[in-house]
């Protein structure tokens, strides 16, 4: 039972990080269609990279605690970019350069997105899985 919890939780967390990720795409897409000026544009995505980072670093501490071992590596890719973004300084979006970065930007939120989709459905995969085998039991 309490391995149900553990896939819920993680959906939760998922959720979360595509939320995070959707409202980024979403920035980016105003800005590309000149609804914001890009000082609001990136000041928004700024302020949610950082707790996407975070959000992200402890879904995957949270499968290592938890013994899942294949959804952790699943999750190393995403960390380890994250943190390589992160030292490297990357992370933010610079006002003067953001159209200049415009394609760039969105399309790494995409690649990201999709990520996140195919790890929302592993963990759907998951949570049904345990539900009917803490079923038969």
């Amino acid at each position: 039972m309490a391995d149900i919890y553990v896939w819920l939780l993680s959906f939760f967390f998922i959720i979360a990080l595509l939320i995070l990720v959707v409202f980024q795409l979403m920035c980016l897409a105003d800005l590309e269609f000149d609804y914001i000026n890009p000082y609001d544009s990136s000041s928004r995505i700024n302020k949610v990279v950082i707790p996407e980072f975070i959000t992200q670093g402890v879904l995957c501490i949270f499968y290592l605690l938890t013994g899942h071992w294949i959804m952790s590596f699943f999750c190393v890719p995403y960390l380890y970019y994250n943190l390589r973004l992160y030292t490297q300084r990357e992370h933010l979006v610079d006002v003067t350069e953001i159209f200049n970065q415009l394609p760039w930007e969105k399309k790494r939120r995409l690649f990201k997105l999709v990520y996140l989709i195919s790890l929302l459905f592993l963990s759907i995969f998951w949570l049904i899985y345990s539900a009917l085998e803490d079923h038969d039991s």
